[in-house]
């Protein structure tokens, strides 16, 4: 594929005795919106936490294959997670901003991350980050207000701003809409659709319509296994493989 930003090579994973993920190889495509559909329980969330490292923080998690950045190995010794998760960001389910002011929070990850010299340096990456997650014209009067104190979806443009604010390459979003209404939602669509010009967004989603609203590839997971991998298009329109077929036209869930 060309410019391929993520590959994976024989991926498992096993929590314990749980084998979750079944010797998954797939390649994700920079600038692009990739989404993981899939029944619930069907590893895609799993397999989504595998591209930062995040099962790392679970301990009876195992994983086996390989995961490939720009062709750098991310589970090879040498690599700092803290410093993989600045280059690959992630929004989670429920909009989670610190118990910090709106500015701090998009402030943190570039000063943990010394990606700032000074406080001018500093302003000026909250206000593009929070400009990209097109938040900026609701919050620039009150950058010192808490996040917390924000609605559910401001919330989570909030994330997305504090997600973007150490420049990463890689998007990875878990279920971002799934705590939101539906104006909040289409709002967060349009956003994933302009963030697609500057990341490689990986996003899972319940909902297949929002697959196809958002993404320009897809991953269909049932029980483990990554079924399908294709152009949405075709996906949703021709399925290759019954269990996909059973899952769009409501037969599994």
């Amino acid at each position: 594929m060309k410019d391929t930003k993520i590959s994976a090579r024989g991926v498992n994973v096993y929590y314990g005795a749980n084998h979750a993920i079944k010797d998954v190889s797939v390649e994700i495509a920079d600038k692009t919106v990739t989404s993981f559909i899939g029944p619930s329980g069907c590893g895609k969330s799993t397999f989504l936490r595998c591209l930062n490292r995040m099962n790392d923080t679970i301990d009876i998690a195992r994983i086996e294959g390989d995961i490939l950045i720009d062709e750098e190995d991310i589970y090879h010794p040498d690599v700092d997670p803290v410093q993989l998760r600045a280059k690959v960001g992630m929004v989670f389910q429920k909009p989670n901003p610190f118990p910090k002011s709106i500015y701090d929070n998009v402030a943190y990850g570039p000063k943990i991350h010394g990606l700032a010299r000074n406080k001018g340096e500093l302003d000026e990456i909250v206000e593009k980050s929070l400009k990209r997650a097109a938040i900026w014209e609701e919050v620039k009067d009150r950058l010192q207000a808490p996040g917390t104190g924000l609605s559910g979806g401001q919330q989570q443009r909030l994330c997305i701003a504090r997600a973007v604010a150490t420049s990463p390459e890689v998007l990875l979003m878990d279920e971002p809409c799934s705590a939101l209404d539906p104006i909040a939602t289409s709002q967060i669509e349009e956003l994933i659709d302009e963030l697609r010009g500057r990341f490689s967004v990986v996003i899972v989603t319940h909902s297949m319509q929002q697959a196809a609203r958002v993404s320009q590839k897809t991953a269909f997971f049932h029980l483990g296994d990554l079924v399908e991998y294709g152009d949405t298009d075709d996906i949703f329109t021709n399925p290759q493989d019954p269990r996909t077929e059973k899952y769009i036209t409501g037969r599994i869930g």
